[in-house]
């Protein structure tokens, strides 16, 4: 048994990754986001996006701050803290 998984996910940040990047006006491909990661000193790719976002991929808390940085969120709110 796996006790850092959530559910049968690694994460439980991709869900509400896909949702936020999805509705950003313009729309951001996954590329782009990967891009703006790039920019801030995340080495990602676009598959680590899909993977991220589909729950295949752990996030580390580096990249979860840098995730709420780029899409101009609170890491919280990727997270899915309703407290």
């Amino acid at each position: 048994m796996f006790k850092n998984k959530a559910g049968k996910r690694n994460n439980i940040c991709g869900e509400a990754v896909a949702e936020i990047r999805k509705a950003a006006v313009p729309k951001m491909s996954q590329r782009a986001l990967a891009d703006a990661l790039q920019l801030v000193g995340i080495d990602v790719d676009k598959n680590a996006i899909q993977r991220i976002e589909s729950g295949q991929r752990f996030v580390t808390d580096i990249e979860l701050a840098a995730l709420s940085a780029v899409l101009g969120v609170s890491p919280l709110v990727l997270l899915n803290y309703t407290g």
